[in-house]
């Protein structure tokens, strides 16, 4: 009884380690590259898009602090 569950114990760990392997493997091709660089770029431009939302409101606040017109050149 005791080897029958050490068996499964094995058969289930040799599936974990398989799948984390080849995970692994995935992700350093070409396509998991990719990925990563896509990642990291959508980021970027996320990131990005809030410094110039953050910029303008505050623009704006500073606008309307100065009692300036909201002509901008």
């Amino acid at each position: 009884m005791k080897r029958i569950l050490w068996l499964g114990v094995g058969a289930a760990l040799g599936v974990v380690v398989f799948r984390k392997l080849s995970e692994a493997r995935d992700a350093v091709g070409p396509e998991g590259l990719n990925r990563a660089v896509g990642r990291l770029s959508d980021s970027i431009y996320h990131f990005a898009d809030q410094v110039r939302d953050g910029m303008r409101e505050r623009e704006d606040e500073l606008r309307a602090a100065l009692a300036l017109d909201d002509k901008r050149s």
